[in-house]
């Protein structure tokens, strides 16, 4: 199935501090283990074309929510934490930001050699999905990211990423050779970007005349056009609101994670000792990677795993963090020799919590919840660019 939607990424300048990058290379490094002991390596390559879950992955691993900054950002730590381990995962990502993204052929003819495929293709691959969004496509957006995803079968996707000055923003475009008949007519899975009205769009099967006379490659005509279009349209203002959540899946969350508890459930027994915050962080993170694709519609909600580096909705819990990063990567190993047990438990996570969805009623102050993690950001080591959380007035007097 091929997605295609649009929205508003504002950009935001800034940087990620070397203590979450460590630990967002962790996670997703974790994530993606995951997601192939379940499912395979294609299945990686999906979810990295799907624009919902892949801003949902972001929020989970504790970027700011919407910004463009979460796509350089998650691509730079799973580089970092995949490719070392691309041999045994059978994945390999190229390129990046800037300079690096001009070094994708290159590196993908290196693959090439390693592995047998055919790297002269996946370079033009490369070459043409920029092509198709630099040129073909004039919404003035200039590319400066590009990340070439391929798996030692074959299959791979691309998510670039171009700029406006003139809007302040970004738009990011997907794509996904399991479902690309063509380079040149209606190629995405998904494009995101604000609407800024009529544009010359030479990839739309429209402008089939125009091409022919200005790319080789039009010749090329799908048999089959998109049947379905999802939109994500990401709002301008950089809190989390009560309107960016549903609020009956984040509710049976945290009704799972702090009023219920592990051994209520049999299920659950081998996650005992984990207390409610870290339960909180690896529901999310369970549906991150065994949710459907119908469960990331609402990115935002996934930030309540592990706050946001700027303080939205709350400062980063360090400590949760790397619990849950342990406490995922041991259930990868023991998956890896067949101990799957750890792996179910945490996958039950999820379930539990969808099946609470189904009689739940929304309950609590959104306002409150958010003013409540902020409250206790200190006591899970709380931690933003601006620096670590620091306890109420009151309580500093009583600790000091």
């Amino acid at each position: 199935m091929k997605y295609s939607g649009n929205s508003d990424l504002p950009l935001h300048y800034g940087y990620v501090p070397v203590w979450l990058a460590e630990r967002m290379a962790k996670l997703g490094l974790a994530i993606v283990e995951a997601i192939i002991i379940e499912y395979g390596k294609a299945e990686v390559l999906s979810r990295l074309s799907d624009p919902f879950w892949f801003q949902s992955l972001g929020a989970v691993m504790g970027m700011d929510w919407h910004s463009s900054g979460i796509t350089t950002s998650v691509m730079g730590a799973l580089k970092r934490s995949v490719n070392p381990h691309s041999k045994e995962l059978g994945i390999y990502i190229c390129g990046g930001k800037g300079k690096y993204s001009r070094q994708t052929p290159a590196e993908l003819m290196s693959i090439g050699e390693r592995t047998g495929l055919d790297g002269e293709y996946l370079a033009r691959c490369s070459k043409l999905t920029a092509k198709v969004d630099n040129t073909a496509i004039q919404d003035g957006f200039q590319l400066y990211l590009h990340n070439f995803i391929v798996s030692d079968e074959g299959q791979w996707a691309v998510i670039q990423q171009g700029m406006s000055d003139a809007s302040s923003t970004a738009r990011r475009y997907h794509w996904h050779s399991q479902d690309l008949l063509s380079f040149v007519d209606d190629p995405h899975t998904s494009i995101y970007g604000k609407n800024a009205g009529l544009i010359l769009n030479m990839a739309d099967k429209q402008a089939a005349p125009a091409r022919s006379s200005v790319m080789q490659i039009s010749s090329e005509y799908p048999d089959i056009m998109l049947n379905e279009i999802k939109k994500l349209v990401m709002p301008a203002h950089h809190d989390v609101r009560s309107k960016d959540v549903d609020l009956k899946r984040l509710g049976s969350v945290l009704w799972l994670a702090h009023e219920k508890k592990p051994a209520d459930f049999s299920e659950l027994l081998l996650l005992e000792g984990l207390g409610p915050r870290t339960l909180q962080s690896l529901a999310l993170v369970s549906e991150v990677i065994y949710g459907t694709p119908s469960r990331f519609t609402d990115p935002a909600r996934f930030s309540f795993a592990h706050g946001g580096k700027d303080g939205h909705p709350f400062p980063v819990p360090v400590k949760t963090y790397d619990e849950t990063i342990s406490t995922l990567q041991t259930a990868v190993r023991k998956a890896k020799i067949g101990q799957t047990d750890k792996q179910e438990a945490i996958k039950k996570l999820s379930q539990i919590a969808q099946q609470a969805e189904k009689n739940f009623i929304p309950n609590a102050d959104f306002d409150k919840l958010v003013e409540k993690e902020r409250a206790e950001s200190w006591r899970y080591g709380g931690r933003t660019v601006f620096g670590k959380a620091k306890p109420p007035a009151e309580l500093q007097l009583k600790l000091f």
